[in-house]
């Protein structure tokens, strides 16, 4: 008999329910989020020979869980929460929100629901997937210090810095202002202490871009030979794509990062809008790789694009058009290496 065990993972605990092939409940189990977690699930499914583990969110909360039980030569599927809570509140006894009934719906999207993710053991693409991640953190929270800074400077003298901020242009800025009342000597100082922090974190910056070429170039992957696609759109690509083979076509990976657009009909009227879904990592790695080829007159992402615009699609809809080709580009690439 084959056993689908579903687990609900917490930061303090993790409840574990077992289900036959007919969804009849078993056994559960709760234990503790402790180093002796895999050891008490593991001596407590003994008895099922076939099992199939489900771990709810097996990319977030459930990592460390899963990444243990598949060190341990377990099998295990990756169940989003989207789908889980979807079969607990459509179910007609077990539609109470609690560990155990969210538990039981996890093992029955196992049972039921065809194609899960399997986990596997965690390769270079979660190493790019943090160090993209990272680099992205620290990117958002200079454009941050960065737009403090202006607001400041705005304030000190006429104008302020009209282009982008560079540190050695509000050095010099600074250099010039001298401060004549008190609420000008705090506003002066603490545009010093913000310029201290833009210093920080450019230096955090190239750390982070130094790396991140490191592992790229360690991945050995291909795809930097994309034009438009260089180590840190890479990383980012690779990271938060992971194993490209679970994706059947290029038409459900462009799905899965946002370049293919949704249907909106309605009454005979077909009309096609830009997907606001999938994965905005990706779709951000799509569009950056599709702004640089644009940006060289003699790409042939620049040709394509003007193509488009002759036929008389609007500039966002052609550099839309050609995202969904940068994304066909590099799901033929992720293939070529994963091959």
């Amino acid at each position: 008999m084959h056993v689908v065990i579903g687990i609900d993972p917490h930061k303090a605990s993790h409840t574990a329910v077992a289900i036959d092939e007919d969804e009849h409940e078993l056994a559960s189990l709760k234990v503790r989020a402790t180093s002796r977690q895999v050891d008490q699930l593991l001596k407590w499914a003994t008895p099922f020979d076939k099992r199939l583990w489900a771990v709810e969110s097996a990319a977030g909360m459930g990592y460390l869980l899963s990444q243990q039980l598949v060190a341990k030569g377990e099998e295990v599927v990756d169940v989003p929460p989207t789908l889980s809570s979807r079969i607990r509140v459509l179910a007609s006894g077990k539609s109470n929100k609690n560990d155990p009934n969210a538990a039981r719906s996890v093992a029955v999207a196992a049972l039921r629901a065809p194609k899960l993710r399997p986990v596997v053991q965690a390769d270079h693409s979660q190493v790019l997937r943090m160090l993209a991640k990272r680099n992205i953190e620290i990117g958002r929270l200079r454009n941050r210090m960065v737009c403090r800074l202006h607001a400041l400077l705005l304030e000190l003298a006429p104008g302020g810095i009209a282009k982008e901020i560079y540190v050695s242009d509000v050095e010099r800025l600074l250099g010039k202002v001298r401060p004549q009342t008190p609420t000008e000597q705090v506003r002066y100082e603490l545009a010093g202490e913000l310029l201290d922090e833009v210093r920080r974190l450019d230096a955090q910056l190239k750390v982070s871009h130094r790396r991140i070429h490191e592992a790229v170039r360690a991945s050995g992957t291909s795809l930097t030979e994309l034009f438009g696609v260089g180590p840190v759109i890479a990383a980012q690509v690779i990271g938060f794509t992971g194993d490209v083979r679970r994706f059947a076509s290029r038409d459900a990976f462009a799905a899965y990062n946002g370049t293919a657009p949704v249907e909106f009909s309605s009454g005979g009227r077909v009309v096609h809008r830009a997907s606001q879904r999938g994965n905005r990592q990706l779709n951000h790695a799509m569009h950056m790789a599709a702004i640089c080829q644009i940006r060289q007159k003699d790409s042939e992402g620049r040709r394509y694009y003007e193509r488009k615009v002759a036929e008389g699609k609007t500039k966002r809809e052609a550099i839309r058009a050609l995202k969904r080709q940068v994304s066909n580009a590099v799901y033929r690439q992720l293939l070529l290496d994963a091959r």
